[in-house]
């Protein structure tokens, strides 16, 4: 079994559809006059299906070649879309676009997202690592990031009558900015900070508020898909946002392993 096959497709995986979603919630989030936009999300939603459909098809035994090929296409689509969503949030920043729904900080995240699986992309192809205490505080900083602006986005969507609910998304907001700047700290701090037990307890920290917010979004959605709470948070995203703090905790798994010699290093967060 090829290393390179294997984390290369469960990388497309997992950020195809995480693509094809974000196409989706941004059609949903224009104005029915924005024609363009909307033609244009549907056709990267089509794009990632297609990618995503593809990347389930190959398997471990797949050609590395072969594989370094699809890379280099999924990262081509990628750079697309994210052309497409910094467009996008230049329009909304320049209020060419009064009245559509998609806040300026969720476009940017998803660019920010799109950024992250381009660059992973190079990586696999170049068979480049940075060393494990890099990655570590790099991974971490990046989606700490991520579950602070979800916390965030939940919180918004919310009907403002579901206060209990409101208040729990903020408080998910401020812990996990706390972790942020706390993760840029120890990154600031670097080389000096990358010591096994820093990084250990880093790790541990994180993790337990990462499975808090995962708990807390699986009950979103959950309540979201029975409609029994007020939100206009489509079903899909309260089911994407919570894939991906399980995505997160995986991965602080894997550091964790790494750390004390019981796996392999994974890859580590793009620039």
């Amino acid at each position: 079994m090829d290393a390179f096959v294997v984390r290369s497709l469960e990388e497309i995986r997992f950020w195809a559809r995480i693509m094809k979603e974000h196409s989706l919630f941004l059609r949903l989030g224009f104005r029915c006059e924005d024609t363009q936009l909307i033609q244009e999300a549907n056709g990267f939603y089509t794009v990632f299906e297609g990618i995503e459909a593809r990347a389930h098809a190959f398997t471990a035994a797949a050609d590395p070649q072969q594989i370094r090929a699809f890379n280099a296409e999924v990262h081509n689509a990628v750079s697309h879309i994210w052309v497409f969503k910094r467009k996008v949030l230049g329009l909304i920043l320049t209020c060419q676009l009064p009245g559509a729904n998609n806040f300026p900080l969720l476009v940017d995240h998803v660019s920010r997202e799109a950024n992250y699986f381009r660059n992973r992309l190079a990586e696999l192809n170049n068979g480049r690592l940075e060393p494990l205490p890099d990655a570590i505080i790099d991974e971490n900083v990046f989606f700490l990031k991520i579950m602070a602006d979800h916390a965030k986005f939940i919180g918004h969507l919310l009907d403002p009558s579901e206060r209990k609910l409101v208040d729990q998304a903020r408080e998910f907001s401020h812990d996990f900015d706390q972790l942020l700047w706390q993760a840029q700290d120890l990154s600031s701090m670097r080389p000096q900070s990358q010591t096994k037990p820093l990084l250990s307890q880093f790790l541990d920290q994180n993790r337990v508020s990462v499975a808090s917010l995962r708990d807390f979004k699986k009950t979103a959605r959950d309540l979201i898909e029975a409609c029994r709470i007020k939100s206009i948070i489509h079903p899909l995203l309260a089911d994407h946002v919570y894939r991906e703090a399980v995505h997160f905790l995986a991965i602080i798994d894997l550091f964790e392993h790494a750390l004390t010699g019981q796996a392999p290093v994974p890859l580590p967060a793009p620039h």
